[in-house]
């Protein structure tokens, strides 16, 4: 590593490429917490990767490369943070779904330190919206301390701020985070009941859709279910509410219209949706991500009129009919 940090900062771009390669997809999962939405963490990747070069000269070995890396990333998403202010937006106005294919890239846990962040169960959609409804501190703080394991101390350090806030700070988030969140229709967490039953419970998802059975969509739903459309502000809140949606709203309730793919996001369940174009083709239409609780869904949380991320979850955003 040595060799590779003087060829770095001596002007070697491929070196600088070695050296932090092994940590840009964990510093961009780190993005995409405090931000919430996948590209604006494409963006504060850049950046951050951009003022590592400009500052590499002034880095000192004696800490890991990766703890230099996420400061930096840390403070770019703050300056994000800033600049969005205090949106009166809903909290989860900039939630984007983080694909699955992404998260299989970040190192095992035995390569590095830093590699431990998926394992933890922080990327669920719930846990991520959850995230918007903190100040920048406090998400950060939370962050750092529960899912990167930093001390108090190396948090303060970072925030120029005293352990006794930074202490604070945490205790205020995770109660923030814990609690129900009265008044904010954010995503459910995901626990299935096991794997078997939650490819199930997708198939027969499909199937209810496919034959355009509502009965059978409102079997397979919580009764206190919610679906959500960010950036939308509107909500569905009950079983029948939400089904009632999808028999008017999408095709005007011809659900056999439009075909679904099935994919991932978040670790959870999720399906891409085509809709038929005036060449009989199928164009991208929407992505669902759905929340499991046993063997029922719980919330399902749809991110319409995106085709980029058709291409992040590495789909084709056209089909033939």
């Amino acid at each position: 590593m040595d060799n590779t940090l003087e060829a770095a900062k001596g002007g070697d771009e491929q070196a600088f490429v070695r050296l932090t390669a092994p940590h840009r997809r964990a510093l961009h999962l780190h993005c995409y917490r405090l931000l919430g939405s996948l590209f604006d963490a494409d963006d504060a990747l850049q950046e951050t990767m951009l003022r590592a070069w400009r500052g590499l000269d002034r880095f000192e070995p004696r800490a890991p490369v990766g703890a230099w890396l996420y400061r930096i990333a840390t403070n770019v998403c703050l300056r994000v943070l800033e600049q969005r202010g205090r949106d009166p937006a809903r909290a989860d106005a900039h939630l984007q779904p983080y694909p699955d294919l992404l998260l299989d890239e970040i190192p095992s846990p035995d390569v590095g330190p830093d590699a431990v962040v998926e394992s933890r169960e922080t990327v669920g959609l719930a846990f991520v919206a959850a995230m918007q409804l903190l100040p920048p501190k406090q998400r950060v703080v939370l962050v750092l301390r529960d899912v990167l394991g930093w001390s108090a101390r190396e948090v303060a350090e970072l925030l120029d701020d005293s352990v006794a806030a930074v202490n604070s700070a945490l205790q205020r988030a995770r109660e923030r985070v814990e609690r129900p969140h009265a008044g904010e229709p954010l995503p459910r967490p995901h626990t299935p009941a096991d794997t078997d039953s939650e490819a199930m419970l997708m198939r027969r998802w499909v199937a209810a859709w496919e034959a355009v059975d509502a009965e059978g969509m409102i079997a397979l739903l919580a009764g206190d279910a919610l679906m959500t459309m960010p950036p939308d502000p509107r909500s569905f809140a009950g079983r029948e509410e939400i089904v009632h949606f999808f028999a008017t709203v999408p095709e005007e309730g011809r659900l056999d219209r439009i075909r679904l793919v099935r994919t991932r996001a978040n670790r959870q369940p999720a399906l891409a949706a085509y809709v038929q174009n005036a060449d009989g083709g199928l164009d991208a239409y929407g992505v669902m991500v759905f929340a499991h609780q046993g063997d029922v869904i719980a919330s399902i949380t749809g991110f319409a009129g995106q085709p980029e991320l058709f291409t992040e979850l590495g789909l084709e955003t056209h089909l033939d009919g």
